[in-house]
């Protein structure tokens, strides 16, 4: 069976098509900068062949036209991996969220209209999904289409942790609790250390990208996490706030800031670019700390705290540690990043291996320091894999 898996982005799209259940990937795609006229990256390989084209500066002004430009190459004479479109059956979605569903889906109207309730949580992830289900419906009439929502993994989080200290009606009539994210990346951890450990573990799942969440893993199954209910939660991100006293909204309009600069301030500037004043991106940060920026070791410093924030309450949480996993861009790849939350969690027995930590980037090892009580890893993450997985398994209703 074909299974092709579709990552969406605020501006970009993902694709990875597999042969299931051998797991074999045939063909993958990137495009970034979506909504560009003309400084957009469109990425594509097939991975049987080698054959790759890459087209930068490429006009890409919606998600629709990077669906159709990854379609074509598919099916193409240079690099296509199958003969048809109509060869994929199933498509997987690493959807966000919709009200009333959690976990895996079959994309029913009823889930999409879900997914449109919910927009105000998660507007910019949700319309590019929304825009790309119907792109590639009409594409692929004869496919099933699964939405592997990314609350999914958080629901055996207990209620007391979930519960936000409002009225409980609102819970009851809105749904308003504390959902979590990154389920596909988190849910991959937790199958990886099932198969180290034998099922029976403590564990905290710490990723760290453009999107970061620490996540607290008891026998594989989450029992926290740092996000809340919407994305503008928990740690800092890339370009959004994360964590935010909820009166601050009103505090910046009194000062006379509109609606929408309060937006863009939370959203698209804020984070590690609003402390740093210098990217988004972990690496140009570090760099220009390297140079002398404070600001931008400011930013470093302000990560590195939440996320042993997050550690130290999800250790007493789980009532020990017996494995700490960094994963994601940042976390697979940043050996500074690793170790400067490492240095702090002395008190919980942690002691990482400086020689192979520095040399680790972007590959599976195990950075365990001699004497440490708990184990340390970096684990790239495979979400696609996970969700192709699970759109294969899937049972029709």
């Amino acid at each position: 069976m074909k299974v092709l898996v579709c990552n969406v982005g605020s501006t970009s799209l993902k694709f990875k098509l597999y042969d299931m259940p051998a797991g074999h990937a045939l063909a993958q795609s990137r495009v970034e900068r979506v909504g560009s006229l003309d400084d957009a990256i469109f990425q594509y390989e097939n991975l049987q062949s080698g054959c790759r084209i890459v087209e930068e500066k490429a006009a890409v002004p919606d998600h629709g036209d990077g669906i159709r430009r990854f379609l074509a190459c598919l099916t193409g004479a240079q690099a296509g991996a199958l003969d048809s479109v109509r060869q994929i059956e199933r498509v997987g979605f690493k959807t966000t969220l919709s009200k009333g569903h959690f976990g895996d889906h079959e994309l029913t109207d009823e889930v999409i209209e879900g997914m449109r309730a919910w927009l105000p949580l998660a507007r910019l992830h949700n319309t590019g999904y929304l825009q790309a289900i119907g792109m590639l419906r009409q594409a692929l009439p004869d496919a099933v289409f699964l939405g592997c929502f990314e609350t999914g993994f958080h629901r055996d989080i207990p209620l007391e942790r979930r519960l936000y200290g409002v009225p409980y009606e609102w819970y009851e009539k809105y749904g308003v609790q504390r959902l979590g994210y990154h389920s596909a990346s988190h849910g991959y951890i937790a199958g990886v250390l099932d198969q180290i450990s034998g099922g029976s573990y403590r564990a905290i799942s710490c990723h760290l990208g453009g999107s970061s969440s620490v996540c607290a893993i008891r026998d594989g199954k989450s029992i926290d996490t740092s996000f809340g209910m919407s994305l503008q939660s928990g740690l800092i991100h890339a370009t959004r706030v994360g964590d935010m006293d909820c009166d601050l909204y009103e505090f910046l309009r009194h000062e006379g800031l509109t609606d929408a600069q309060i937006h863009e301030g939370f959203e698209q500037k804020g984070g590690l670019l609003g402390i740093s004043g210098v990217s988004g991106d972990l690496r140009y940060i570090e760099a220009a700390a390297r140079d002398g920026n404070r600001r931008a070791q400011l930013a470093i410093d302000v990560l590195v705290s939440g996320i042993v924030h997050y550690i130290g309450a999800f250790y007493l949480d789980l009532g020990g540690l017996d494995h700490l996993v960094f994963t994601a861009g940042m976390g697979e790849n940043s050996g500074l990043l690793r170790r400067l939350v490492c240095e702090r969690l002395g008190a919980l027995g942690v002691v990482l291996d400086l020689e192979k930590n520095a040399a680790c980037h972007g590959v599976r090892q195990e950075l365990t320091g001699p004497g440490s009580r708990v184990r340390v890893f970096a684990i790239p993450t495979n979400e696609e894999l996970g969700i192709a997985r699970r759109t294969y398994a899937y049972v029709r209703r």
